[in-house]
């Protein structure tokens, strides 16, 4: 058994620092395109079905898309910052570490889940309010955010698990668990919704079942040996190095994570005091470009642990090269998704609006002016992952934080107090458009770090 798994082991070994990274990454990139990309249709599901309930509905699951974010919080800067970590150990060869680390990070995002769980319960309509529940909307929101709640604690471990399988050359095995519970969301959700007339409720039931049997896939390979990280209670460490990694790296997503939170609430807030209408609207456009920005993501996370792999093995040669080819493709590839979705973006924002004339034309204009402004948030993505990858901690912080905190907090109240409905729905593009001036510099400081790291390591090659 152990000799197979070294086998396994040095065959990845040998993907990440010798196959040409124009295969590498889309082979690590693919299968969480396709996780991703399942994760939002099943989320559009949600929103599709419930949008035939009305558009107080709609505008429920458009707030507890914050709730998501909550529950994100509670996984993704462990999962984030071990998958860093986990890279450059397994690039360095140590197995044993990076085993600790994924164990660590596992068992804290679930207890972190728990607390969420029995703390949303306990003060379930106080939260909802919070979260921007109009009066209207705010008994679809209880109904949504009840079922999601209890499977928080294994929405939050999924996180961890999913980064870390990626992090070791497993890709594949994210994308079936991720994949197959967004499979069987899209399932259970008309059953739920109108053939048990469970309404809103079911759709978060529906979402929660999901979930868990994604859990069950992603825990398979590491209590059945089959992967080649261990995961055990055994393993966990309160170690300083372990959290100092995964902090560094991983404060960067968890302060996005509740910065999106308060985004989220602050945009709830700000068009729920204008009409249902607006919230759904701008909730429905956030849920469709969720669709290419999840291919942005799951390529720059099939980017991420091959920079970071190569950056720990020291072949410099092919961080440049691994950059330069993602930088190409996440170009080219958000300007031909964004002009597709563009032109066809009535007939889409239409699907979920149905005859409410108004939170179409909002929703329409919202996601015009994000696929204007989508080149720029696909370069950045791979900047931030760039910086994740060789363990920049301030550079990913301070990208992870711009696109929904210093670019966006600042300008929403001034947008929605000029231009009202309109500004809200334009405050993500506008906030993308200023994530620009950040990028350019950190990439300057990473290629300077990385320049610096060619010439100590020349320099010991030659005293060798």
């Amino acid at each position: 058994m152990s000799e197979a798994k070294n086998d396994r082991q040095d065959r990845r070994r040998n993907i990440m620092l010798n196959e040409p990274v124009s295969k590498v990454i889309p082979k690590m990139a693919i299968p969480t395109i396709v996780a991703f990309l399942i994760s939002s249709i099943y989320s559009l599901a949600d929103t599709y079905f419930v949008s035939s309930l009305g558009t107080e509905a709609t505008a429920a699951v458009s707030v507890n898309s914050s709730l998501d974010q909550l529950i994100m919080l509670c996984g993704s800067m462990l999962a984030v910052g071990a998958n860093s970590y986990i890279a450059r150990l397994l690039g360095k060869g140590d197995e044993k570490k990076a085993s600790e680390v994924l164990s660590t990070a596992f068992f804290i995002a679930a207890s972190l889940g728990a607390l969420l769980m029995v703390f949303g319960m306990t003060f379930m309509t106080p939260m909802v309010r919070m979260l921007g529940a109009t009066p209207t909307c705010e008994q679809y929101s209880i109904d949504y955010a009840t079922y999601v709640l209890l499977a928080a604690p294994f929405m939050a471990s999924n996180f961890v698990m999913n980064q870390c399988l990626r992090s070791e050359g497993s890709a594949t095995l994210s994308m079936i668990g991720m994949g197959f519970g967004g499979v069987l969301n899209c399932i259970l959700d008309p059953i739920f919704i109108f053939g048990l007339d469970m309404g809103v409720a079911g759709a978060s039931l529906a979402t929660a079942i999901s979930k868990l049997v994604s859990f069950a896939i992603l825990i398979f390979p590491y209590i059945t040996r089959r992967s080649l990280l261990h995961l055990s209670i055994k393993n966990f460490r309160i170690a300083k190095d372990i959290f100092k990694e995964i902090v560094a790296v991983g404060s960067s997503s968890a302060f996005r994570s509740g910065l999106a939170v308060l985004a989220g609430i602050m945009l709830n807030d700000m068009a729920g005091n204008i009409s249902d209408a607006v919230l759904a609207g701008i909730g429905v456009s956030t849920k469709i470009m969720m669709f290419p920005f999840s291919i942005i993501l799951g390529f720059g996370n099939g980017f991420q642990p091959v920079v970071g792999f190569n950056w720990g093995a020291k072949r410099y040669d092919r961080v440049h090269a691994s950059y330069r080819f993602s930088s190409i493709v996440a170009l080219v590839g958000s300007v031909v998704m964004g002009v597709l979705i563009a032109v066809f973006a009535d007939q889409i924002i239409v699907l979920f609006a149905g005859e409410d004339v108004y939170m179409r034309e909002i929703g329409r204009f919202c996601i015009i002016l994000q696929c204007v402004a989508m080149p720029i948030h696909a370069w950045v993505a791979v900047v931030n992952m760039l910086c994740t990858g060789l363990g920049s901690a301030g550079g990913a912080f301070l990208l992870s934080t711009a696109r929904q905190g210093s670019c966006f907090i600042p300008i929403i109240f001034p947008l929605a107090h000029f231009c009202g409905a309109y500004g809200i729905a334009s405050v993500q593009a506008i906030a993308d458009l200023l994530t620009l001036a950040l990028a350019i510099p950190i990439l300057i400081s990473v290629k300077k770090k990385i320049a610096k790291a060619e010439r100590e390591n020349s320099l010991v090659a030659t005293d060798q």
